[in-house]
């Protein structure tokens, strides 16, 4: 295979916009088109880049396509990748990768039983100062990890079904948790086994958790706490953070994420700004993915690892209700 033949579903999520522009950047793919039941969210890029248009994303399964790019309302990840895994076709799902245990195993079970690669869109192993801590850690600089803290406090997400509970699965928690629990997965080689828990709506008034603060126990004996909010107001010069603090026996090591930055004082918007100048860590995540596709490798970020974030993000659901912590993994019915 010279070129891998590449489809995009759903740019509910605007991460399919970076998405779409590291691929086209890329000259081993082809993008056989975009599918989305929304023509007028897809046109600007429809007409910028010229590609083929499917109301219906199972048109889009229907052509010799390879692989495809899933960037739908959370609820819907679960079945349109398993209908592309009966399609034959290798899938790279937006995080989260499922809003229920049960539908990421179905998930991960169809796309092995079709012979097929799903991989987890975690864009964040891919920034340079994570990379970097990964090999210092790996390098044993800082010792036997002892805890960790983290966040990843943002501003409240767009477009707005974000705030709808039965298509996002979650808010502030179960969207910011995953990215940096998966750090700390990839980090310790370790699986979380006690989760203990606050989430709340403190920001915007709405009915769904804007605020949180999860406590993890791993299987090693690692403490571990992160902040995932959305506490970030419209006047921050960014988005949002990354971070982490690994505290080992022989040293401390500190991640900025997007420290690689630039102010920005705008007379238009009124205030000061972040422009980011660093490397674009979907541009790896993306080539990443290609590149194990076209060499027949297995991907970087598997299935399971989308489903080891994810869970953690529900044990902390359900042990702010319970106000106590709960163990996992937690049963399936």
């Amino acid at each position: 295979m010279d070129k891998l033949k590449v489809g995009m579903i759903s740019f509910a999520h605007l991460h399919a916009h970076s998405y779409l522009d590291a691929l086209v950047q890329m000259p081993d793919v082809v993008i056989v088109g975009i599918a989305d039941e929304n023509r007028s969210r897809v046109e600007d890029v429809l007409n910028r880049y010229q590609l083929p248009y499917y109301e219906n994303y199972h048109d889009l399964l229907a052509t010799d396509v390879d692989a495809v790019v899933i960037c739908s309302e959370n609820a819907y990840h679960a079945q349109m990748t398993i209908d592309a895994a009966r399609a034959g076709k290798n899938v790279l799902c937006e995080k989260p990768l499922g809003i229920s245990v049960q539908e990421m195993e179905r998930m991960i079970e169809v796309c092995k039983e079709n012979d097929v690669q799903l991989m987890t869109a975690f864009p964040c192993r891919y920034l340079a100062a994570v990379v970097q801590a990964k090999k210092a850690i790996d390098d044993g600089e800082i010792g036997n990890i002892v805890a960790i803290k983290g966040t990843n406090r943002g501003s409240f997400p767009q477009p707005e079904w974000f705030a709808d509970k039965t298509l996002s699965g979650g808010g502030a928690v179960m969207d910011h948790t995953v990215h940096v629990m998966d750090l700390m997965n990839w980090f310790l080689g370790s699986r979380v086994v006690e989760v203990h828990a606050y989430a709340e709506s403190l920001f915007y008034g709405k009915k769904i958790d804007d605020s949180g603060m999860v406590h993890v126990k791993f299987d090693n004996g690692v403490f571990a706490v992160l902040d995932p909010s959305w506490s970030r107001t419209a006047s921050y010069p960014t988005w949002g953070d990354v971070t982490m603090e690994i505290v080992g026996t022989k040293g401390v090591l500190s991640i900025d994420s997007f420290a690689q930055k630039n102010v920005v004082y705008s007379e238009e918007t009124g205030k000061g700004e972040w422009s980011y100048w660093g490397d674009n860590m979907d541009l790896y995540m993306l080539k990443a993915f290609v590149q194990a596709i076209l060499d027949g490798n297995p991907v970087p970020i598997s299935g399971e690892d989308g489903l080891r974030s994810v869970e953690v993000a529900l044990g902390a659901y359900e042990s702010a209700t319970l106000g106590r912590p709960v163990t996992l993994p937690q049963k399936t019915k």
